[in-house]
């Protein structure tokens, strides 16, 4: 049987998860409307999958520090600016799994708009897991 905190617990982490999910299809709106427009204006499918990721990188700093991961959150100074650090290094490790993705899927003669989804699932676990695990992982006292 689960303990009340262990199922508050549960049920926290499951509205953080919502979030990150609400975040991360405001972020992917950013990315996906740069991918399209870049695509319509003849640059090719891995810059231009790089240019929507990293907007959308930016978009989603704002909500996650804001709306996410809010109480990880650092408040000033050095730990400010290094979990900021660690937050683009999250994003640098999605940006490559998702250019490497469409890429190489364009290259293999796939459409890159539909080789996009599986560059969006898999970088949004890799980031998910990134940033709660290590950028905005809350101190226990240590």
């Amino acid at each position: 049987m689960i303990r009340p905190l262990s199922r508050l617990a549960l049920r926290l982490a499951d509205i953080r998860f919502l979030r990150y999910l609400a975040a991360s299809v405001g972020a992917l709106a950013v990315d996906v409307s740069v991918f399209f427009a870049c695509l319509a204006l003849g640059v090719a499918a891995g810059p231009a999958s790089a240019l929507g990721y990293s907007l959308g990188v930016v978009a989603h700093w704002l909500m996650s520090s804001r709306a996410v991961f809010h109480q990880g959150v650092a408040a000033q100074g050095r730990e400010r600016t290094m979990q900021k650090v660690l937050f683009v290094v999250s994003a640098l490790a999605g940006l490559a799994l998702t250019t490497l993705i469409v890429t190489l899927a364009d290259r293999a003669g796939i459409d890159p708009r539909l080789a996009k989804l599986p560059a969006i699932i898999a970088s949004f676990a890799l980031t998910y897991i990134l940033r709660a695990m290590v950028v905005f992982r809350e101190n226990t006292g240590s």
